[in-house]
């Protein structure tokens, strides 16, 4: 899935859509994203000057869209519907990252009824571990 179908799925738009591709995929089960961490990041202007480190709430807010893209597809009348967060347990930052790292995200559905989800998520860089999380959401109704 490329960016363009991302965009189709998720309300997410720049500097916020924090995900470049899907390459796995199994509805309402598992999903594995990437995301591609460059020094064009408008976030690198604060977060350090002169040692870069992409923060940690990034990395769980792109977690949490590769979650909503892999729930939001089934959904059939999304474009009334948002998927907000209900809650952050366990999380835990193992290694920075930094400009030039690519971040393999894979979220697998722990549970999933009537619009509210649990999800297991991590983060990887070159095959190790850098962010790990259980992420709740609940599909609600869009503000007109």
């Amino acid at each position: 899935m490329d960016i363009n179908e991302i965009q189709s799925i998720i309300p997410h738009r720049y500097p916020m859509l924090l995900i470049d591709r899907v390459i796995e995929m199994e509805p309402l089960k598992r999903i594995v994203a990437i995301k591609n961490v460059t020094m064009n990041e408008q976030i690198f202007q604060g977060h350090f000057p002169g040692a870069p480190v992409f923060p940690g709430v990034c990395i769980i807010e792109a977690m949490a869209q590769a979650g909503a893209v892999l729930l939001f597809r089934e959904v059939p009348d999304r474009d009334s519907k948002l998927l907000y967060f209900t809650g952050i347990e366990e999380a835990r930052f193992r290694k920075p990252v930094r400009p030039g790292d690519q971040l393999r995200l894979e979220v697998t559905v722990l549970k999933y009824k009537m619009g509210f989800a649990k999800l297991r998520a991590e983060a990887y860089v070159d095959g190790q571990l850098v962010t790990e999380a259980v992420i709740s959401s609940a599909l609600a109704d869009r503000p007109k």
